[in-house]
């Protein structure tokens, strides 16, 4: 992309990202917030109006500690994995959402959904699935998953981003150089100030 300085300011800006990046980094950002130390998933669902209503991510549900309820996977104590406690992105973003319903909506998810958020989304009303990674897609959940999302009619495609990286940099903003305000006038020192003054006085007498 190109650098600030390199950019004509006197045109728009043709570098900007596009919808479905947009929206697939959303969900991306969305899973920095996940406490999950083996997979962070995040979730956004998009309205027709390509506007966000509804943002999740993977993590324990609310009033259950995530010091105290387990992250592991192979525990031989199945109450001591995860997977009986955690809640999934698509689930959290459904029910985060910001509007009535999310009907007709889309969903933006990092992976693909598994069989129990497959249902959660054809209850929802979610029209389309728009994921990253199928990576789990010889696991049965996966296989159930998309059984039934056919037979609901939802349909779900893997989306190819148009870069690899799309970098958040806090210190990019220059507020002076994106400040509208018109540029304050130039400052001087008070003795220049009086000089001027009463040079005027010497001129009316």
């Amino acid at each position: 992309m190109a650098s600030s300085e390199q950019r004509n300011k006197n045109c728009k800006r043709n570098d900007y990202i596009n919808w479905h990046d947009y929206f697939m980094a959303t969900a991306f950002l969305a899973a920095k917030r996940s406490k999950d130390p083996s997979s962070q998933v995040g979730a956004c669902i998009v309205n027709e109006d390509k506007k966000i209503v509804g943002i999740g991510y993977n993590g324990m549900p609310l009033g259950c500690s995530d010091e105290e309820f387990p992250w592991a996977k192979n525990s031989e104590d199945v109450l001591e994995n995860k997977y009986f406690y955690v809640c999934h992105a698509e689930l959290n973003a459904v029910l985060n959402k910001n509007s009535a319903d999310v009907k007709n909506c889309t969903i933006y998810v990092g992976l693909f959904p598994c069989n129990e958020c497959a249902k959660v989304i054809i209850q929802a009303g979610i029209k389309e699935v728009i994921y990253l990674s199928d990576k789990h897609s010889q696991k049965s959940s996966t296989i159930a998953s998309k059984k039934l999302l056919n037979a609901a009619k939802v349909k779900y495609w893997q989306y190819q981003p148009n870069q690899s990286k799309i970098v958040i940099d806090f210190d990019e903003i220059n507020w002076n150089d994106m400040n509208q305000l018109p540029q304050s006038p130039e400052k001087y020192d008070v003795t220049e100030k009086n000089d001027v003054l009463l040079s005027v006085e010497k001129l009316r007498l």
